[in-house]
């Protein structure tokens, strides 16, 4: 390795739909540390030779088996904080999209689990890493996407 420390690229994906009249977004319990067993976006590691919003898209459908294009994600912006993964130095580039209709979720890869959540209750809980960020800065922008 060379004189700079490794960073990890990791892509986020911030899914909503209208379900009863509520606005959701789709979560996944985390099977696997850090933060196991809790609440976070559908995300994980960029691949070498994929894009962000196909690797974005790529995770979504592994944790939730909801596929999406990748031309249909729109890049909300880059999180880097310092802490932000007690594993290592990873900077997340979140993705979000409106969906027209919330399909069944199933949890997949290291997702123990996948549910479509009110938004409203997500913002006061506990989500992993800086999903509660990331998840607002979403609604911020969400009207933008409709």
């Amino acid at each position: 390795m060379g004189e700079h420390p490794r960073i990890d690229v990791t892509l986020d994906a911030v899914v909503f739909a209208e379900i009863d009249g509520l606005t959701h977004a789709l979560v996944v319990r985390r099977g696997n540390p850090p933060f196991e067993g809790q609440w976070a976006l559908p995300g994980g590691y960029l691949e070498v030779d994929e894009g962000l919003a196909v690797g974005a898209a790529r995770e979504l459908e592994e944790e939730t088996g909801i596929a999406v294009d990748a031309g249909d994600l729109h890049q909300l912006g880059a999180y880097g904080a310092p802490d932000r993964d007690p594993r290592n130095r990873t900077v997340s580039v979140a993705h979000v999209v409106r969906l027209d209709h919330a399909e069944d979720p199933r949890g997949g890869s290291d997702a123990a689990e996948a549910q479509w959540r009110p938004v409203t209750e997500l913002l006061d809980s506990d989500l992993a890493f800086d999903h509660a960020t990331i998840l607002s800065d979403a609604l911020a922008r969400a009207g933008s996407l409709e």
